[in-house]
Formats: structure tokens, C-alpha cells, sequence
């Protein structure tokens, strides 16, 4: 039950989150309106997004310190959970800006920065996926994976606030909270939060015990052939 609980109160927290996102009340403003809603959804994401990719790049750091590759494979998948609801949060955002915007992906730094990080991890998945040696494979990976995420703070949440956008808090856009976020907002938001990460956890977890039993099976196979 101890193993379990957390994958319990992921479900409850997802059901309650799409429950709440498309029937519970929300602030009524001007161009938003309905679309509000997607605050639980795309901005949601997004967070969960980030600090997965921070957690990974911390296990990719302990992977170079002690080598073990179980903490390679922690880092590799919640990278892909990651890179998953970066995904998401590109189709629930374009989704957004079409209806609030008039054009699912217009000429905004803030778009077009998420675009170039996406691309940076899914280099990651090209990098990996090059090297048939697995230390290796997990050592360079590794690296890059402190480096991606070094450069995706800055690209995705300091360089679109110096210049003019229409994503709010950039470009002299007052923040979400300074403007719209009422505690019927934030009884749903901050927990869609929580649950994605436990819901990229879960991924994750699931994702790892594959590569741990494919890993046991050849060990097995060579040790059989060996025989």
C-alpha cells in the first residue's frame, strides 16, 4: 500500500482536475472568457513540465558522480514524460491562442521559445538513441542533460520577458496572478499541478521497470550463451 498510495491520489487528483476544469467556476474576462479553463491544462503542463526536467538533470548530476545507471534511467524518463507534456502543453496552447488570439501558433517569443526548446530535447532522444554502448550512452547524456536544462530556463522564462509578447508576464503583461487568478482558480490549478507530476512520475516508473527487465533478459541471454 505504501508503494501505491501516490498513483491512488494521482488518479483522484487527474479525475478532479478535468472534472473541475470543465464544469467548475471561473473568472469571466474580457478575450479570455471560457478559455480560462486552460490554465489547468496548458500552464499546468508546462510547470509539471519543468520541474520534471529539473529533477532529471539533478539525477543526471548524481549519475556522473557515481556512475550508477539506475539513476541514468530515472533521468532518461522523466525526460520523456517531460518532453510528453511539453507536447501537450504546444497542442493545448495552440488550442488557447487560436481561440484568443486568432492563430494557433502566431509570431510570439514565447511560442516560438518553446518551440526551440522542444527541439533541444528531442535532440536528447537523437542523442541517446546513437550510441549502443550504455555507459557511454548514459555518461554523455548526461552531460547534455545538465546543459539542456541550463539553457531552457533562460530561454523559456527570462529572454521572453525582456521583449514584447502576448503571453502574460512578458514584455510588460501583468502576470496571471496580478490579474485573473481568484481562489476558484487556484483550488484547481495548484493541484494539476501536482497531479502531472505524479502522473509523469508514474510514466516514468513504468518506463524504467521495462528497461530493467529487458536489461536482466540480455544479462540472462549472454550469461546463458556463455554457459
Amino acid at each position: 500500500m505504501r508503494k501505491i498510495w501516490w498513483k491512488i491520489l494521482c488518479i483522484i487528483i487527474i479525475f478532479y482536475v478535468i472534472v473541475m476544469g470543465f464544469m467548475g467556476p471561473v473568472p469571466h474576462l474580457h478575450i479570455l472568457n471560457e478559455t480560462i479553463r486552460n490554465t489547468y491544462f496548458h500552464v499546468a503542463l508546462w510547470l509539471a513540465m519543468t520541474i520534471l526536467l529539473f529533477t532529471a538533470m539533478i539525477f543526471s548530476v548524481k549519475y556522473l558522480r557515481a556512475g550508477r545507471i539506475g539513476d541514468d534511467d530515472v533521468a532518461s524518463e522523466l525526460t520523456k514524460s517531460a518532453i510528453f507534456f511539453g507536447i501537450l502543453g504546444c497542442v493545448t496552447g495552440s488550442a488557447w491562442a487560436n481561440f484568443s488570439w486568432g492563430d494557433p501558433w502566431p509570431n510570439d517569443p514565447k511560442l516560438n521559445s518553446a518551440a526551440v526548446c522542444l527541439l533541444i530535447y528531442f535532440a536528447y532522444l537523437l542523442l541517446r538513441s546513437s550510441f549502443e554502448d550504455e555507459q557511454r550512452r548514459a555518461r554523455i547524456s548526461a552531460v547534455y542533460n545538465i546543459f539542456a536544462f541550463a539553457v531552457f530556463i533562460p530561454i523559456i522564462y527570462i529572454l521572453p520577458r525582456l521583449t514584447d509578447s502576448l503571453h502574460p508576464g512578458s514584455g510588460g503583461n501583468n502576470t496571471f496572478g496580478s490579474f485573473d487568478f481568484d481562489n476558484n482558480i487556484r483550488k484547481v490549478f495548484y493541484p494539476a499541478i501536482i497531479g502531472y507530476i505524479l502522473l509523469g512520475m508514474w510514466l516514468a516508473e513504468l518506463r524504467i521497470r521495462i528497461k530493467v527487465i529487458k536489461r536482466v533478459k540480455e544479462e540472462e541471454f549472454i550469461e546463458n550463451n556463455r554457459k
